[in-house]
This record gives structure tokens, C-alpha cells and sequence, in this order.
């Protein structure tokens, strides 16, 4: 399976503990590609408008690898939209996590969440992960599908985007077509066992496995 990583410029302290060591090449989108140079990591890609590091920074990221830079001609798109695109149409993975999506500015974590709702990017949601500390994001087009338990995460949250009927069958606490005009979050459902099923007929589903977060004292 083809894995790329996308860093974007979120705070650090979402990142998971175990970031350098994740399988897959890597891709910066601005701030992001300065920090994976700092972590030793030489991306095969950068992306973005580069405004939120300075000259000497963006020669450093230059610098460090042999890669493609595209510099984002506009503001009709996010850094991360543009890194996302350009991964989908250069690369075609079979999955894309993205790395610091969350935490700090809520436009910017609101937009990340979103950015599948976008008939563009929708193609690729299914292939498409936001992952942190605590978290994983997942998002499902209509159908039936198995999820899988990851190890170190005990909550399940099932997130309409869209209006749809949502049904899950085998999960601590189940649904039965339940319909939803607006986005709402099912927050803090559990797996049955290492896994659980849905289904749906319509829009986009997010799907966040988590865990609660670890006393840093």
C-alpha cells in the first residue's frame, strides 16, 4: 500500500510521539516543510505560500532536499488544499495522513475537517486520515463498511457531515437508520470487540477513533 504524509503547520504538541518513525514518504505544506527538515526528514515535495516562515528558513527547506517546491499562486486555497491536490494528481496513494491539522486557529482546524465536503476533494476522501496525538479522523462515502480497532484508541465518534441515515449495528451503542439534517458528532461510542460494522445511504461520514489524553506531569 502507498502512504503519503502531509505535514501542516499545527502545533507540535498534537504530533504524535512517534511522527519521525510513521512508514511512507513525506510532504511539507509551508511552515511544515521547515519543521520535517528540522526533524530530519528530507520530504519529496513542499507546498504552500511559504508566508509563515521567513527567507533564510525557506533556503534551509530549499536546501535540505531535491525535490518539487510549488508556491501557492493565490488565496482561493489553503496551503493544505493545494499540498492535497498536488499529492492526489503527482502521486496517487492509496492513503494520505495528514499531520498537523488540528489544534490552535479553529478556521484552520474547521477547514482541514471540512476540506472533503468540497466536490474536488471528496473523490479522495475515503483515502484521506487526519491523525494526531489523541486522534484519527477517517471519512466514508455512502455504503457498508468494517472498522478496525486501532490498539491504543478506547472512543468511537460517528460524524455526519452531511444529512444521511446512519446505522450502526454492532457498536456499544447502536443506531437503526438515524436520520440527521445536520452536521452532529455521536461522540464517545466504543468498539464491541476489535471491530464494528456501518452503513449509510448518503453525503460524507467522519469516523474518529480516540483516546483520552496522557497527564504530562
Amino acid at each position: 500500500m502507498k502512504v503519503i504524509n502531509l505535514l501542516v503547520g499545527g502545533p507540535t504538541a498534537n504530533y504524535p510521539a512517534d511522527l519521525t518513525q510513521r512508514a511512507g514518504d513525506w510532504v511539507g505544506a509551508d511552515r511544515g516543510a521547515l519543521r520535517l527538515v528540522q526533524r530530519g526528514i528530507t520530504p519529496k515535495m513542499v507546498v504552500g505560500d511559504f508566508d509563515s516562515i521567513d527567507q533564510q528558513e525557506f533556503a534551509t527547506v530549499k536546501a535540505a532536499f531535491e525535490g518539487s517546491v510549488i508556491v501557492k499562486p493565490d488565496q482561493d486555497h489553503t496551503d493544505t488544499q493545494l499540498a492535497v491536490k498536488s499529492i492526489f494528481e503527482r502521486y496517487a496513494p492509496d492513503e494520505l495522513h495528514i499531520y498537523g491539522a488540528t489544534g490552535g486557529r479553529l478556521d484552520h482546524l474547521l477547514a482541514n475537517v471540512w476540506l472533503v465536503l468540497d466536490p474536488f476533494f471528496r473523490r479522495w476522501a475515503p483515502k484521506i486520515k487526519l491523525i494526531d496525538r489523541q486522534n484519527t479522523v477517517q471519512y466514508f462515502l455512502p455504503g457498508e463498511y468494517q472498522l478496525e480497532k486501532e490498539a491504543d484508541k478506547r472512543y468511537l465518534a460517528f460524524v455526519p457531515l452531511m444529512p444521511m441515515h446512519l446505522t450502526l449495528p454492532d457498536e456499544l451503542y447502536q443506531l437503526a437508520a438515524a436520520h440527521n439534517d445536520y452536521p452532529i458528532s455521536w461522540a464517545s461510542n466504543e468498539f464491541v470487540g476489535t471491530s464494528g460494522h456501518l452503513s449509510f445511504d448518503q453525503g460524507v461520514l467522519a469516523v474518529i477513533q480516540s483516546c483520552d489524553a496522557q497527564p504530562t506531569d
